[in-house]
């Protein structure tokens, strides 16, 4: 197996944190971790333990290959739909919605 690029590693996690609107400081406690670990992580000076990256998937709604390998599933779907495919059946309805609403506003 290649080593870790904890560089990009670190990349795909704050790009997910950015996206999802959360700050440092909030994916910092939902991980009972201090902000400058999350930070240390986001440019790859640090690793994390298992107990950690599980919950890191969970937060941000992306699978641990990608975070890890950047590698979304064997049928190709993309950390959008990943979140997508995450949401409550009750839910997902809603933000088909408001994606289609965007699509037909940027036309």
């Amino acid at each position: 197996m290649d080593e870790l690029d904890f560089s990009a590693i670190g990349s795909r996690i704050r790009k997910q944190r950015e996206f999802l609107g959360y700050t440092r400081d909030y994916l910092a406690e939902q991980l009972s971790v201090s902000t400058n670990f999350c930070r240390d992580i986001e440019i790859g000076a640090k690793g994390m333990s298992i107990q950690t990256l599980v919950k890191l998937s969970k937060i941000l709604k992306l699978s641990v290959d990608y975070i890890l390998l950047g590698k979304t599933a064997d049928n190709g779907d993309e950390p959008l739909l990943v979140m997508l495919n995450s949401c409550r059946p009750d839910k997902r309805k809603y933000a088909e919605d408001i994606l289609k609403s965007f699509l037909l506003a940027v036309e």
